[in-house]
């Protein structure tokens, strides 16, 4: 642009040059001046003058302006590449930030995957169980089924009481045995004076003989530390084995030795835990109405090897100790009911319900010590001599392992060879 206006210029100047050689005639014509061209009216040689007194300045401007658009050149080239490299970076950006989120969203789907797995895995392992739990259960079902069957078949038979009870019945056990009855078991009796029929256990031996079980000591199953009316009433359990323990009743006893005139025998037999055995028998035996207290009156000991401990023994602390721990005559005590001829109450110190004096040498409702040997420290509160005693065989501190008494009428024992016989015979009977 700016060799375009200067060749212009030239030529401008080189017209001016070749006319003001000649002079003109017609200079006449009046003429405005001007303040740009000077005195110049506006002709051609005019206009080249106020071109040739300006070309510099404007020269000068023009280099300015190629210069500055030279510079606008330079930033417009910087911006262009610039931008460039923006562009440049925004895409590379925008692809890093691509695959930085791709590597979240792989990772979360990875992190989410290896949950999952652990998911799978834990019910994997928690199906396992469940199918062994099933398996365990049709096994069970299965023995339920089979169990429920063999129930089935029970239930279409005729029912039958598990507990075996012979069919005869008598005023006793004798009188069952005179009926004809050979095995030992279960029975229902009722004695003259009775006013019900009752289950007893009957011991029923090869001689015919029937002895009626009023109390029994096997193991300590059964806690002997009763009230009143359970030693009244009875307690334990009847077994036709005879494998339990219990207490017929004071109210039974009462009956079986007051409904005959023939005398009745008590028998007491002992087992030790050494497996020793011995016995005691007490003739005219009898147990008082509740009335009385359930009196125990005996006529006399009629033998045995445990020695006679229902007539009290001395002790050696005092000489009314055998006076003192006679039984014959005594009322019966529990706990609840004292009677007993000590201020205190023996029943309740000893822990269990009999024929208490003051208080005893023979005591075979005490408390059950296993091993036998007890000391004032094992009998508890009280600290007296509280076990399964039988004095007269041992002494206060040792329990007895085994009890048993049982009746039997003194008319069985002397009805074939005589008393005496009948006594030895009896005596001798096997425990």
């Amino acid at each position: 642009m700016a060799p375009s206006l200067l060749a212009a210029a030239g030529g401008l100047l080189l017209l001016c040059s070749f006319t003001s050689a000649q002079s003109r005639g017609d200079s006449t014509t009046s003429c405005t001046l001007n303040d740009g061209f000077g005195k110049y009216c506006p002709t051609t040689c005019g206009v080249a003058d106020y071109m040739l007194r300006y070309t510099p300045s404007v020269t000068k401007e023009l280099d300015y302006l190629i210069k500055e658009l030279e510079s606008v050149a330079n930033l417009t080239q910087g911006t262009e590449n610039t931008v460039v490299v923006m562009k440049d970076s925004a895409v590379s950006h925008q692809k890093s930030a691509l695959q930085e989120s791709f590597y979240k969203k792989s990772s979360s789907v990875l992190d989410e995957f290896r949950q999952y797995e652990n998911t799978i895995f834990a019910q994997g392992e928690q199906i396992f169980e469940l199918e062994n739990i099933i398996s365990e259960n049709e096994r069970r079902m299965a023995d339920l089924k089979q169990l429920s069957l063999q129930l089935q078949q029970k239930c279409s038979e005729p029912c039958k009481d598990a507990v075996e009870i012979q069919p005869l019945t008598g005023a006793d056990c004798q009188d069952v045995a005179n009926k004809g009855a050979t095995t030992s078991g279960l029975y229902y009796i009722k004695p003259a004076k009775a006013k019900e029929q009752f289950l007893v256990y009957c011991e029923i031996d090869s001689f015919g003989r029937g002895f009626t079980v009023i109390q029994r000591r096997r193991d300590g199953s059964v806690k002997f530390d009763k009230d009143w009316i359970q030693y009244k009433e009875g307690f334990g359990y009847l077994s036709p084995d005879d494998t339990t323990e219990f207490w017929l009743g004071l109210e039974k006893i009462h009956a079986l030795t007051i409904s005959s005139n023939i005398p009745t025998v008590l028998r007491i037999e002992l087992v030790d835990w050494e497996g020793n055995k011995k016995y005691a028998d007490y003739n005219m035996f009898r147990v008082g109405p509740e009335a009385d207290m359930y009196r125990l009156t005996y006529g006399f000991y009629f033998g045995g090897d445990a020695g006679d401990a229902f007539d009290g023994f001395d002790f050696g602390d005092d000489p009314s100790d055998k006076f003192f721990t006679s039984h014959n005559g005594m009322q019966f005590s529990t706990y609840d009911k004292d009677n007993d001829k000590y201020d205190g109450n023996c029943a309740q110190q000893d822990g269990s319900g009999w024929w208490m004096n003051r208080c005893h040498a023979g005591h075979l409702n005490g408390r059950y010590y296993q091993g036998g040997k007890y000391t004032e420290k094992d009998a508890g509160e009280y600290g007296f001599d509280n076990g399964i005693i039988w004095v007269t065989w041992h002494n206060r501190w040792y329990s007895l392992k085994e009890t048993t008494m049982k009746l039997i009428p003194l008319s069985r024992l002397t009805a074939s060879s005589g008393q005496q016989a009948g006594t030895k015979e009896f005596g001798g009977l096997g425990v």
